[in-house]
C-alpha cells in the first residue's frame, strides 16, 4: 500500500473511531450525522449515498434482530453461534457495498470496519492487512 494511502486510511479511521464514540453506549447518536461522516470519508456520490445508507440499515437490522432473538431465547448465548452469525452478515453487507462502491472506495469501507470493530472482534485481519498491535 502506497504511504498516501496508508495516511488516508489512518485518518478516515481516526475521523470514524470519533463518530463511533460520539454516539455513545449502545450506538446510538444521530444515524444522519453518522452517514454524512461516512459519506464524506468514503468520498461518495449523490447517487451512492441511498444505496450506501439502505446497505447498512438493513444490516443493523439484520444485527438487531440477531441479539434481540438471542436476549429472548434467555439462558447462556452461543458465542461461537452468535460470532458466525455477525460475520456472515458483514460478510453480506460488504458484498452487497461492492456493487455500489469503487474499489478504492470498499477498501476504506473495510479499513474502517477493522478499526471500529478491531481485529479480535471479526477474527484475523484479510491477507495484506498490517497485524494488530500488540502490547509487551
Amino acid at each position: 500500500m502506497k504511504a498516501s494511502m496508508k495516511v488516508s486510511v489512518l485518518a478516515l479511521a481516526a475521523l470514524w473511531a470519533g463518530g463511533a464514540l460520539a454516539q455513545g453506549p449502545g450506538g446510538t447518536g444521530n444515524p444522519a450525522r453518522h452517514m454524512e461522516n461516512l459519506a464524506l470519508l468514503l468520498d461518495l456520490t449523490e447517487a451512492q449515498k441511498p444505496q450506501v445508507e439502505s446497505i447498512l440499515q438493513a444490516e443493523h437490522a439484520q444485527m438487531k434482530a440477531l441479539f434481540d432473538q438471542a436476549r429472548a431465547a434467555g439462558g447462556k448465548p452461543d458465542f461461537q453461534a452468535m460470532h458466525a452469525a455477525r460475520t456472515q452478515i458483514s460478510e453480506d453487507t460488504v458484498t452487497k457495498l461492492s456493487g455500489v462502491l469503487s474499489t478504492v472506495q470498499l477498501q476504506k469501507f473495510q479499513a474502517l470496519q477493522q478499526m471500529h470493530h478491531g481485529y479480535g472482534h471479526r477474527g484475523p485481519p484479510p491477507a495484506g492487512a498490517p497485524p494488530a498491535p500488540t502490547s509487551n
